[in-house]
């Protein structure tokens, strides 16, 4: 049965399995965090970082472009053609995996090098070698479940695609927390050997979740689209030949575009440990820096990327259908929509949570001044990366790739050179170094992101005023908001050491902001806006 999920519904169902996921991300941390160390944080982040990167060569590109060419297919009724393109997907990229899994093995240690240089009281080149070389298996089967998710997403079958993230997750938890306390507390092995069970939880995850999806395409083979249905005449001219040059047309510029977002996110990784120890500061403080921003940091601004990835997950298959069918109003509500929801809900988000940056950071680790000071500037990069991040797959979808590239190229290089000259700035004006790595970082992801919108308002005629009017209405009610937490402060001072004292102060600030948020976001219309008769009046 063919469904007709709207697009605020399939950007529900995809947020809410993003929200899920992330939130079960951010409750592990809990008691990882309590197992290992600041060292062990900071190799944990290493085989990230790297991995992130190979993954994006062997896996992003394919699977978007296959969400895209799918809902394409799956608009016009080629139902043999969208299961050719699925399966001709899987060869592609399992021989990207392996390509990639290889190549990660064999070079190792020269990328450990290229993290740490000849940093000296931290972690060594082998041990990074060594959980580097274990999170590569994940390249063996993350590609597979990638494919399978673009095949779902891109007929809009975002519930079953949504599920799997969630059994995914919850998969790789299980075995990380397992992994890690039987290594250190039953095995009483070296801390390196629990960092490898945890990042080795990623192929676990991937293992679980992909059989998840085959066993439900296996038996819903009519409602999934892979009931071997016969082709159409138009879909004759279709062979495979056409349809492998159509996939690596449409995804070369996608594996490009996640190629420089995954070297973009390798930027703190591979400067903030060179440009701290540069200006004096020990390996110690270094590696926590770097742990912060890349884990646990990047763990507590989850919930608010997360409403970026669930909008783009639903968005890319959405305006392509539209874009397709010619029906600009509908391809113009939606990007005006999309990032006025996107700026509603991230903004006030990171408001209240630099506010409250101590008591989070307590509840979920333990005080740490420096981990603490880097978080509450921090999380302003996840609402900056949220808008930088749809409107790039807004500009993508709407074939807009030279541009993207030349946006993405433009937002790396600066974001490269500029890092590392910001945090001498800081240091010479008194200003803690690593401030100057999130500085960099947020003028490099707005800006590129302000170009791009408006290139498309030139290009497809957009209209923006309506936008304009409600994002000022939007920072109004932050301004509210922000203004009655700073006076509610005097009254019930943040001033909390332990984690239940963080609990108590966290939850009285949230009632006051989401109620003063709220009521000051009904009284200037902007609900009605986002949710309200708009909706109605576009058919969503």
């Amino acid at each position: 049965m063919k469904k007709k999920n709207s697009f605020v519904k399939d950007s529900f169902i995809s947020i809410a399995g993003v929200v899920a996921c992330k939130i079960i991300g951010l409750l592990y941390v809990i008691p990882f965090y309590a197992m290992i160390s600041t060292s062990g944080g900071a190799l944990y982040s290493y085989a990230y970082s790297i991995y992130a990167l190979f993954l994006s060569l062997s896996t992003s590109g394919i699977p978007a472009a296959l969400s895209k060419i799918i809902s394409e297919y799956n608009t016009l009724g080629y139902n043999h053609t969208k299961v050719k393109v699925y399966k001709l997907g899987l060869y592609l990229i399992t021989s990207l995996g392996i390509l990639a899994f290889i190549a990660m093995m064999v070079f190792a240690e020269p990328l450990a090098y290229m993290l740490i240089g000849n940093m000296e009281g931290g972690n060594t080149i082998a041990d990074i070698a060594l959980v580097v070389r274990i999170i590569s298996s994940a390249l063996l089967i993350v590609p597979l479940l990638s494919v399978t998710k673009g095949y779902f997403q891109g007929q809009k079958h975002f519930k079953a695609a949504s599920l799997a993230n969630v059994v995914e997750q919850l998969a790789r938890v299980a075995f990380l927390l397992l992994g890690c306390y039987l290594i250190l507390y039953k095995f009483n092995l070296a801390e390196k050997y629990a960092i490898g069970a945890a990042v080795f939880s990623a192929t676990i995850g991937a293992i679980v979740a992909y059989i998840y999806l085959f066993v439900k395409m296996k038996t819903n083979k009519k409602e999934f689209g892979i009931n071997n249905e016969e082709a159409k005449k138009e879909e004759v001219k279709y062979t495979n030949k056409y349809l492998i040059k159509q996939i690596i047309n449409v995804a070369v510029p996608f594996i490009i575009i996640d190629l420089l977002k995954a070297a973009y996110g390798m930027v703190d990784a591979l400067t903030v440990i060179r440009g701290m120890t540069s200006l004096g500061y020990s390996a110690d403080v270094s590696e926590l820096a770097l742990s912060t921003f890349a884990t646990w940091g990047a763990k507590l601004t989850m919930i608010v990327i997360s409403i970026s990835v669930g909008l783009t997950i639903s968005l890319i298959p959405n305006i392509a259908a539209d874009n397709i069918k010619g029906e600009h109003d509908r391809v113009n509500h939606k990007i005006n929509l999309s990032i006025l929801a996107i700026i509603f809900i991230t903004l006030p988000m990171c408001i209240g949570i630099s506010f409250l940056g101590q008591p989070i950071w307590i509840m979920f680790y333990k005080y740490n001044e420096i981990s603490i000071d880097i978080f509450k500037f921090f999380i302003f990069t996840a609402g900056s990366f949220a808008i930088y991040s749809v409107i790039i797959n807004i500009a993508q979808t709407l074939n807009h790739t030279k541009q993207v590239l030349i946006t993405l190229s433009a937002a790396f290089i600066l974001n490269l050179i500029g890092n590392i000259p910001f945090m001498y700035l800081c240091h010479y004006m008194g200003i803690p170094a690593y401030h100057g790595a999130i500085i960099c970082t947020l003028i490099t992801e707005l800006g590129p992101a302000l170009y791009l919108l408006l290139y498309l308002k030139k290009t497809h005629n957009l209209k923006f005023k309506e936008l304009t009017i409600n994002t000022i209405k939007t920072v109004i009610c932050n301004i509210i908001m922000f203004a009655s937490l700073y006076l509610f402060s005097y009254v019930y001072p943040i001033t909390a050491h332990t984690r239940k004292g963080a609990i108590i102060e966290i939850g009285l600030y949230m009632i006051i902001g989401i109620i003063v948020y709220a009521v000051a976001s009904y009284l200037l219309g902007l609900i009605k806006e986002i949710l309200g008769e708009r909706i109605k009046k576009i058919g969503l």
